[in-house]
């Protein structure tokens, strides 16, 4: 609990009085509620009532225990930034020991009934900043206007990538996008498609010079999940790429060929800052889809949260970064066998077991 104070005290209190239920409070039943499983306000206000006993043996609660219609409210008018920025302290504690480094995955996900009436085309879309090695969140905005590559850059400022390979799908294969990573000492390894023609045709150009040449190739087969899919995986010099299209930092280019199955091979072509090994590039953009199954799958099936009706105001936004904090602080727990929908159950059923989850923030 005093950590979680320190990390969310400054956070913004938007009621005009201060209302009488104690902000911080809210928020860390509102946590402890999302870790119990708890998908919506009308969830997170009956877990306050029925674990009152408990939450009293912690924290004051000199208001009692706030309906629903509070928690609604408050997500509603809470500041996005000033929710975010706590969560970027929180997480802190998880990672203060393990230097962030490796893959830094940058991925859109719609919040897809969080939409306005009439709007349902248009869901709000939140971009994450994923960290494959520790599976943690490390940031998260509302792309604005719906534009996930404006989110991106957003979330770009907000990180320190020394050390860090940035990996985005051909989306986010910008100028403005590679400056941002350069200026902030990151690599990037970012996926290029007919989005951006020239690019595309000098990178598959200077490939086919490197085939000529018989540089060096790494092919890989995985048979997961009962399907076998062979990856080859080449490298070449960028030449002049970078001052011709002036692409900040372009060093080099790299094309993965993939066959699974009886399915048609794929090739998939790629930007970086380094002439990387093949063999590292097939294992960076392996890593790069560690965002869908571990984050977005999970935040789906074990959270529904694209079942979540939170639409108005600033609540689609407060509440997806709640989940996204309750899934690190499950995956921070040393347990590493059970699953994290078993951690949620368990916490749900085990007030021990929930608190534990928490004083293993260090």
């Amino acid at each position: 609990m005093e950590r979680f104070m320190d990390c969310f005290a400054e956070v913004e209190d938007p009621r005009k009085h201060e209302g009488e239920h104690d902000l911080t409070e809210m928020l860390f039943i509102a946590l402890l509620a999302t870790l119990a499983g708890a998908k919506y306000c009308t969830d997170i206000a009956l877990f306050g009532r029925e674990k009152e006993q408990l939450l009293r043996a912690i924290m004051p609660l000199e208001g009692g225990i706030p309906s629903h219609d509070t928690f609604s409210r408050l997500f509603r008018m809470l500041d996005p930034k000033s929710f975010e920025r706590a969560f970027r302290r929180f997480t802190k504690a998880f990672a203060e020991t393990v230097r962030i480094t490796g893959v830094v995955a940058l991925d859109g996900k719609a919040l897809r009934r969080a939409y306005e009436s009439g709007k349902s085309h248009m869901p709000p879309v939140m971009v994450t900043a994923w960290s494959a090695k520790t599976r943690l969140a490390l940031a998260n905005v509302l792309a604005p206007g719906n534009n996930e590559a404006a989110g991106a850059l957003e979330l770009i400022e907000l990180l320190q990538l020394k050390g860090c390979v940035v990996t985005a799908d051909a989306l986010h294969c910008r100028r403005d996008t590679a400056q941002a990573i350069v200026e902030r000492d990151g690599d990037y390894v970012l996926a290029v498609k007919d989005n951006q023609p020239g690019l595309l045709a000098d990178a598959k150009a200077a490939i086919t010079q490197a085939e000529r040449k018989q540089a060096k190739e790494t092919t890989t087969t995985d048979a997961d999940h009962g399907r076998k899919e062979i990856r080859t995986a080449i490298v070449a010099p960028a030449g002049d790429m970078a001052s011709k299209h002036a692409f900040p930092g372009l060093l080099a280019v790299a094309k993965i060929r993939s066959k699974r199955g009886r399915d048609k091979t794929v090739e998939r072509f790629f930007l970086l800052t380094r002439m990387y090994k093949p063999a590292a590039l097939l294992d960076i953009v392996r890593q790069h889809w560690t965002i869908e199954n571990p984050l977005h799958w999970t935040l789906d099936v074990v959270l529904d949260e694209d079942q979540a009706r939170s639409r108005k105001d600033c609540a689609p936004e407060n509440l997806a970064v709640l989940r996204r904090l309750a899934l690190n602080i499950a995956r921070a727990h040393p347990d590493k066998k059970t699953s994290t929908r078993a951690k949620l159950q368990r916490a749900a059923w085990s007030d021990k077991f929930l608190l534990n989850m928490l004083t293993n923030v260090r």
